[in-house]
């Protein structure tokens, strides 16, 4: 009688053990699946074909979204995407430039900005992705050769190409996210002096202007920390 009762419990064990095993190797596959969909999302440059140019807007039968109010380009960087804005700063962390959701999101323009960028202080948000890509690739610009390198980029305003700005990189500083101050809209005064105190150096070689436009993004994936760019802004 015990034989036999052990026997079924050893079958049953067995089964659990299956079932457990089979859970376990569909969650890995499920992560994988889901990496790799992050990824394919975040590298998809298919808007590229609509990038704005000095001389034409954007095609009329594209696909972006109306909330787009420029493009951004960084030279000889990764950082070559068309620009959002929405109601409020949430908008877009989860959709991409086509309105669909996406984990990758979308660079967009605080909602408390001038969709002109006439504001002393301008400030565009990006998810830090792996291998460079969307504001990934602003981790190069912690290295001084680096930033002095790459220190030019173009920023053409609206679906109708009606302004086109030089941007010239001069820094580049880590915050706590704690440390809201920086992330906050103010007069070009108070975010040089911030910068002079902050940032680790500044690229001299780059001309001063009165507008300044800073490119924001998390250190890593999961963290306290934000990396922020600092561009002037040439009219």
């Amino acid at each position: 009688m015990m034989k036999r009762f052990w026997i079924k419990m050893n079958i049953l064990y067995e089964k659990f053990m299956l079932l457990v095993f089979v859970l376990a190797f569909l969650i890995v596959i499920y992560g994988l699946y889901d990496t790799w969909y992050v990824y394919h999302n975040a590298n998809d440059d298919s808007y590229l074909r609509y990038k704005p140019t000095a001389e034409e807007g954007v095609p009329e039968d594209a696909p972006i979204t109306d909330d787009m109010v420029a493009w951004i380009t960084i030279d000889d960087t990764n950082i070559d995407y068309p620009v959002m804005q929405g109601d409020d700063n949430s908008k877009y962390l989860n959709v991409n430039p086509y309105g669909d959701y996406s984990l990758s999101g979308s660079i967009f323009l605080d909602s408390r900005n001038s969709q002109d960028f006439t504001d002393d202080y301008s400030i565009l948000y990006g998810h830090h992705m792996e291998y460079g890509i969307m504001f990934g690739a602003l981790d190069d610009f912690l290295s001084e050769s680096y930033l002095k390198q790459h220190s030019h980029g173009t920023l053409v305003v609206g679906r109708n190409a009606s302004a086109t700005y030089e941007l010239g990189i001069f820094a580049c500083i880590r915050i706590n996210v704690l440390e809201t101050d920086v992330l906050e809209p103010m007069l070009l005064e108070d975010i040089t002096k911030i910068i002079k105190e902050r940032a680790a150096f500044v690229n001299p070689a780059v001309r001063k202007s009165g507008h300044i436009l800073v490119l924001s993004t998390c250190v890593e994936p999961v963290s306290s920390n934000r990396l922020l760019v600092f561009c002037y802004i040439y009219e």
